[in-house]
């Protein structure tokens, strides 16, 4: 792969925006272990990375393609200015501590360029994608609170001793952290990369025999590298809220939250589960970047809700839901903003 210092300065609203979705999404896979005090934020960056970039690169094609239907733009700088605003969105809610939607921001930005553009916006695509920011913390509730129980069953049914029974706890959030940033890495670079899917292209490139990188798969690449440098830089904070602040987990209670997440993005990423579903006579789920945000909060009021609804903190959730709300509107209004005042520049 062959990236010239132009391409990545034009790529740099995408890249930034990589970044920041890092430094937030990345407490949805390992923020209740670091939370919990079961891996050091080193390690938990370390595999949250490597996840997210074998997931953005072998499987974020599907969402990919249902966000170009909301906006295809043609302008790499345009596409450019769209992810740098959404960007810009989830960092000022990262400096809060707060898990924001990158998805609601994404979306935001691509409605404004729209807007600015003249462009009617596909509302049966929008819809679709609005209908799943319900549908996500739902379903991830519903998971969680199914999931716990069993496992709790499970564990006291195994008659492991302390030790091996935090060992194994242990592990398991290890692997559950490795499914959720793969999940997270092929559902969520959509945003990243999205907007530039239709602006840019690279020419394939062979790595071993048959195998070898399309051009759409290296911009993934690019795209999952920003990712993880968010994670090492600046994903500690929001990595603590997740995993203390809203409500008190156990170490058993966030191998649920973030097994009940992981499953929620894939169901809305795999084209194999879609095409069987449809196969059998079945209603698929839309292929579309969901908020790994709303579906980690989901499983957690999921388990909180079972547990006894006063130890969530309600406080916190509110910030939250507030955030979510502001996010696709700051992000449209800022896009749009940006465009305009470019515009004049560039008539």
């Amino acid at each position: 792969m062959t990236v010239d210092l132009l391409t990545l300065l034009l790529l740099g609203g995408g890249l930034f925006l990589g970044w920041a979705l890092g430094a937030n999404d990345s407490a949805n896979v390992f923020g209740t272990a670091v939370g919990t005090r079961m891996l050091r934020f080193r390690t938990a960056a370390i595999l949250c990375s490597i996840g997210v970039i074998l997931g953005a690169v072998i499987s974020g094609a599907g969402p990919t393609e249902t966000l170009g239907k909301l906006a295809a733009i043609k302008s790499i700088a345009e596409a450019s200015i769209v992810s740098a605003c959404a960007g810009m969105t989830v960092l000022f809610m990262t400096r809060r501590g707060l898990p924001v939607s990158t998805s609601q921001a994404v979306v935001g930005a691509l409605v404004g360029w729209n807007i600015w553009n003249g462009f009617d916006t596909d509302m049966q695509v929008a819809s679709k994608i609005m209908l799943t920011w319900v549908l996500c913390p739902f379903l991830a509730a519903g998971i969680a609170a199914l999931l716990l129980p069993i496992t709790s069953f499970a564990l006291q049914k195994s008659r492991f001793h302390l030790f091996q029974q935090d060992a194994i706890t242990r592990w398991a959030l290890i692997i559950a952290g490795g499914l959720g940033a793969y999940s997270l890495g092929a559902n969520n670079i959509a945003n990243v990369m999205g907007p530039f899917a239709h602006s840019i292209t690279f020419p394939d490139l062979p790595i071993y025999q048959s195998l070898h990188l399309s051009g759409l798969q290296q911009l993934f690449l690019l795209g999952g590298i920003a990712v993880a440098i968010g994670v090492f830089t600046y994903s500690r904070r929001v990595m603590m809220t997740v995993g203390k602040d809203l409500f008190e987990l156990s170490p058993v209670a966030g191998w649920v939250v973030v097994m009940a997440h992981s499953i929620v993005l894939l169901v809305f990423t795999s084209k194999a589960l879609a095409e069987w579903l449809n196969g059998v006579g079945l209603p698929s789920l839309p292929l579309v970047p969901v908020s790994s945000s709303q579906a980690v909060i989901g499983a957690v009021l999921g388990i909180g809700l079972i547990r006894g609804r006063h130890g969530i903190r309600w406080s916190v959730l509110g910030e939250i839901g507030l955030g979510w709300v502001l996010t696709p509107l700051a992000s449209g209004l800022f896009c749009f903003t940006a465009l305009a005042i470019l515009g004049q520049f560039n008539p």
